[in-house]
């Protein structure tokens, strides 16, 4: 199954979040690359980054999740 990067970033939090993000909509997503950019200094940079991969056909599914507007918040 080959994966497709939807999300790059430099930040291990982000990643994170755009992750729980695609996987509550019940997506396959996966962080990459993640640990070594931790491990190393400039390893983010040296290794393209944090990136947030999907499954192939997923990715277009994925890609309109992450542009759309973020809905308004809920008032009680």
């Amino acid at each position: 199954m080959s994966q497709v990067t939807v999300y790059q970033t430099l930040n291990s939090a982000d990643a994170q979040l755009v992750r729980s993000r695609l996987d509550a909509a019940s997506l396959h997503p996966s962080v990459e690359h993640e640990y070594s950019a931790l491990s190393l200094e400039g390893g983010a940079f040296t290794s393209q980054g944090i990136l947030v991969q999907v499954p192939a056909e997923e990715a277009e599914f994925a890609r309109e999740i992450l542009t759309a507007p973020a809905p308004p918040p809920v008032e009680e």
